[in-house]
């Protein structure tokens, strides 16, 4: 096994789900009366659901009970859901198998480290569920992003350095939890939104081989 690590984000790096949160959660902001735009959707990329709503009820300048707070969640995630259970391999982003195939051929362990509760279900359902070493999600931390809690976890997991793990994002706060973590950080995307990363990428055709 080499002394390096990989940790890939889910929503937006290895499969597009992050157009199906947009969708859920702009339900849920109708629902409060609120226009929630792509703009401040992208702050909710790599948030947790709970803190998720908690941002948009703030952003509307709403309080809800406990009740109505845990309908709200559910409902979201019950609407996301519908999207998932369609997924394919299809739906796996360009180049991205390809790069943890040759992660995978080198000998370095591959890790996920994603907000989602939802992510085992998801490489299941694309197939990729059997290329990771290790799968820290939702269920398995306390504190969400730009904590680097969720990164550490893979790390430890995996058997690799802090800082010799490799961190792939696509959102503000992942870049600012693997930064905090001292990995290197990889973006895909907007440099606009993901200066903070030590590299960016439009996507993994462009990263190709580059091992960092």
């Amino acid at each position: 096994m080499k002394n390096k690590g990989y940790i890939f984000d889910l929503d937006g790096v290895i499969v597009d789900t992050a157009r199906f949160h947009f969708l859920a959660w702009k339900r849920t902001a109708d629902e409060l009366e609120f226009v929630l735009t792509p703009e401040l959707n992208e702050k909710l990329k790599g948030v947790s659901r709970v803190d998720s709503l908690n941002k948009i009820l703030d952003w509307a300048g709403k309080s809800v009970s406990e009740e109505e707070f845990d309908r709200l969640a559910v409902e979201k995630n019950e609407y996301y859901l519908s999207f998932v259970e369609q997924m394919t391999s299809a739906d796996i982003l360009p180049g991205v198998y390809q790069y943890i195939k040759l992660l995978k051929e080198i000998g370095y362990p591959v890790a996920l480290g994603s907000a989602s509760k939802n992510a085992p279900m998801i490489l299941k359902k694309v197939g990729l569920y059997d290329m990771f070493d290790a799968i820290v999600d939702g269920n398995s931390v306390t504190k969400a992003k730009p904590d680097p809690e969720v990164f550490l976890i893979a790390a430890k997991k995996i058997g690799i350095e802090d800082t010799a793990c490799v961190v792939f994002e696509d959102s503000e706060a992942g870049i600012d939890a693997a930064n905090a973590a001292n990995m290197t950080s990889v973006g895909l995307g907007d440099t606009g939104v993901l200066g903070n990363a030590d590299y960016v990428f439009a996507d993994f055709l462009e990263i190709k081989d580059n091992l960092f």
